[in-house]
């Protein structure tokens, strides 16, 4: 059963990138919120001592999250010399396509680990931006 998916990933900072990706992350989430309107939330978090960042979204479904990596590709690339990418969860069903996407932003970036979560049990009150009021 398709339904929404939650993305999270995790990079280690590279020494003396802080401030850099500081600018980066500022400038890829308006990237993000002003190219695509799909994505139910954007949030990138760095740890205290700035050496982890962890990057966390939300799509109503796998189009928004394959439209995501589409777009988003190019930009993604600006962060290969500012961190090293540690893994990818991604909770909810993605499609094969987002899976293949997943997979070549995991290698570019870091180790190239995607994990999958299949939703064992719940609910989501969570509606694409088109069915609102």
């Amino acid at each position: 059963m398709a339904g929404p998916l939650v993305y999270v990933d995790t990079s280690e900072v590279r020494a003396g990138a802080l401030e850099e990706l500081r600018r980066a992350i500022d400038e890829l989430a308006e990237f993000v919120e002003v190219n695509l309107p799909e994505v139910l939330a954007y949030n990138i978090y760095l740890s205290d001592d700035g050496e982890e960042m962890t990057v966390v979204h939300i799509h109503a479904d796998s189009s928004s999250l394959e439209k995501h990596l589409e777009i988003g590709g190019p930009v993604f690339r600006r962060f290969t010399d500012l961190v090293a990418l540690s893994s990818i969860h991604v909770y909810g069903e993605p499609s094969e396509r987002a899976l293949e996407q997943l997979q070549e932003k995991a290698g570019a970036l870091g180790s190239g680990r995607v994990v999958v979560h299949a939703r064992a049990a719940g609910f989501s009150r969570l509606e694409p931006i088109a069915t609102r009021d």
